[in-house]
């Protein structure tokens, strides 16, 4: 029996890779911040700054780049992400003041936010609904492990080649990727000449709407926002992806401060909570598939697996609070990054299951925009609420999980197929 392609899964293990490349050169900075600082004569409010510019740039890219994805397609939409940033971040290397960082870390943020708008469009058009979770935690995944491999990599790039030559060489990485990425994705799955007639069939005739040749309207703000679905998703991502982005930006910081590491140290213990992350990505994925398979709604599997992940994030969050040993922090933070992933996988797939087409990037797009909102919120209280310690940080974006289940759950309503009005002329 003839076996069915799979180029779904190619198209989602290059995104997945590109996500590692993403996370390895946004998390540099953190990681050599310690020497970095001392070198420039720069502050911890210097740092908190320069993560405020990252992230309001990245809020203009996620809206800008889910318009763009839902215009030019996935293929040219991540070939021009990708490019922008790796020269971006290889420029960080003639950085030499807090300002020309600013600079760097603004064209960094606008053009990272490119992936995860990609990722759901690739995702809704790629796969259908009983996989579509999976592969968006197989992407998660990717920007855990790139988490992972971060911190050790760029501690030993830091030591062999200085922080300058370490920004150089990660900013060819991904010029590296854009070639099998432009050979694979030759086009969608409607179209690809490698897509067999079975795959394409599991792809296009799945019941919840397969993607890639539905109409690519692309609806206005307006006709977006006024179904209360997407209200859900954008206020759960606000409230929840604010406890991501506190350890992303943060974690290096709070080892340093919490328990005097230097670089070196940095690099043995910060990758150990995104293992936790990896695996609550699969998990997650798997989980919502396998609901899905043995006949659950995908409105139950999402919303009882997005509550499985908070369940485990909240606790583990206060655990955190009393850790006071650097290895039991670090484990318990794994666990709050890996039910993190568990519920952020299947929020991230919500704008594919509800709609199709032109509306599937923006909305993913708008959501990045509200998770970028309430990271900057808790970025700007990080500086003045942990003089003394990390406790009344984590306090609070503990907190923050139940308000992200209500948005989920009584916010969002029945999470099914909406079809936008055609646009009269």
């Amino acid at each position: 029996m003839k076996r069915r392609s799979a180029v779904r899964w190619m198209i989602v293990g290059l995104i997945a890779v590109a996500t590692v490349v993403n996370y390895i050169d946004r998390n540099a900075l953190a990681v050599m911040w310690p020497e970095i600082s001392r070198e420039i004569g720069a502050s911890k409010e210097d740092y908190a700054l320069l993560v405020t510019v990252f992230m309001l740039f990245y809020a203009a890219g996620q809206f800008l780049f889910g318009r763009l994805f839902d215009v030019i397609g996935v293929r040219l939409g991540f070939a021009l992400s990708i490019a922008v940033w790796s020269v971006s971040i290889a420029l960080h290397a003639l950085a030499h003041s807090i300002v020309s960082f600013s600079v760097f870390r603004a064209l960094l943020g606008v053009s990272e936010a490119g992936a995860w708008p990609g990722a759901v469009k690739a995702n809704a058009e790629w796969f259908p609904a009983k996989e579509r979770a999976l592969a968006q935690g197989i992407f998660n995944a990717g920007a855990s492990t790139g988490a992972i491999v971060s911190a050790p990599l760029i501690a030993l790039l830091f030591l062999w080649l200085g922080w300058k030559g370490t920004f150089v060489l990660i900013g060819a990485l991904g010029f590296l990727w854009l070639l099998p990425w432009l050979i694979v994705y030759r086009a969608g799955p409607d179209r690809h000449p490698w897509v067999d007639a079975a795959e394409r069939a599991l792809i296009l005739d799945d019941p919840s709407g397969g993607d890639a040749a539905a109409p690519a309207r692309i609806p206005t703000l307006r006709e977006l926002m006024s179904h209360r679905q997407s209200w859900g998703i954008v206020l759960a991502r606000f409230f929840l992806d604010p406890i991501w982005w506190l350890f992303v930006s943060w974690l290096p910081i709070y080892l340093a401060e919490t328990f005097g590491f230097d670089v070196k140290q940095i690099g043995l213990f910060a990758w150990v909570p995104f293992v936790g992350a990896m695996l609550g990505s699969l998990a997650g994925g798997w989980l919502s598939g396998r609901l899905i398979a043995a006949g659950w709604s995908v409105h139950r599997a999402r919303k009882w697996v997005i509550t499985l992940g908070g369940a485990i994030m909240a606790p583990a969050l206060i655990g955190a609070v009393v850790a006071a040993d650097p290895l039991i922090a670090v484990l318990t933070i794994a666990a709050v990054l890996f039910g993190f992933q568990v519920a952020i996988g299947n929020i991230q797939t919500l704008p594919g299951d509800v709609f199709h087409g032109g509306a599937v990037g923006s909305l993913a797009g708008v959501g990045g925009m509200a998770a970028v909102a309430g990271t900057l919120i808790t970025t700007w209280l990080v500086p003045a609420m942990t003089r003394e310690s990390y406790a009344p940080i984590f306090v609070l974006v503990a907190a923050l999980v139940p308000l992200s289940l209500i948005a989920i759950w009584w916010v969002a309503g029945r999470i099914e197929r909406l079809d936008l009005p055609p646009r009269h002329s």
